[in-house]
C-alpha cells in the first residue's frame, strides 16, 4: 500500500510538471515578450550615473522630502551635489547623496542615503519644479 501511494504521488507530480512545461511556460513567455509591460518614454534607463536637469530636480525634491519628514529639532546640511543619480527609465531615479544631520543635543552625523523618486507627468517636464508632480517611492540610509 505504501509503494502504491508513492507511485501515485510521483505520477501526479510528473503530470503537474508536464502541464506546467507544456502549457503555462509558453504562455508566460508570450506575455513577457509582448508590449504589455513596455512604457514608452523619452527618458531611457541608464546603468551609468547621469547628471541632467531632471536629476538635479529629483535630488532637490528628495532633500525636501527628507526635511519635511524630519523631527523639528533636527538640522540638515545637504551636499551641494548628489554622489550619483541613476535613471531607471520613465523619469524614475535613484538618488544617492550625503547629508549631515545634527540635533539640539547631538553631534553631527554624516549619513549616506538613497532615494527612489519618480516624476509623474511623463514626457511633459514643464512642471518638474512642482513637488506635487513627483512621487517618492522610498528613502533609506537615514536611520541607524
Amino acid at each position: 500500500m505504501n509503494k502504491k501511494k508513492i507511485i501515485i504521488f510521483a505520477a501526479c507530480l510528473a503530470g503537474l510538471l508536464a502541464i506546467q512545461i507544456k502549457f503555462f511556460l509558453p504562455f508566460m513567455y508570450d506575455i513577457a515578450a509582448s508590449d504589455l509591460f513596455l512604457v514608452e518614454s523619452k527618458d531611457a534607463a541608464n546603468p551609468m550615473p547621469v547628471s541632467n536637469d531632471m536629476t538635479a530636480v529629483a535630488f532637490a525634491h528628495c532633500n525636501n522630502y527628507i526635511k519635511a519628514d524630519a523631527d523639528e529639532d533636527q538640522n540638515f546640511n545637504f551636499a551641494g551635489q548628489p554622489t550619483n543619480v541613476w535613471s531607471l527609465g520613465n523619469y524614475e531615479y535613484i538618488v544617492n547623496a550625503d547629508v549631515e544631520i545634527s540635533g539640539k543635543d547631538t553631534a553631527p552625523v554624516l549619513r549616506h542615503y538613497a532615494c527612489r523618486i519618480q516624476y509623474t507627468k511623463g514626457d511633459d517636464t514643464s512642471d518638474a519644479a512642482d513637488i506635487e508632480n513627483w512621487s517618492l517611492d522610498g528613502i533609506s540610509g537615514l536611520k541607524d
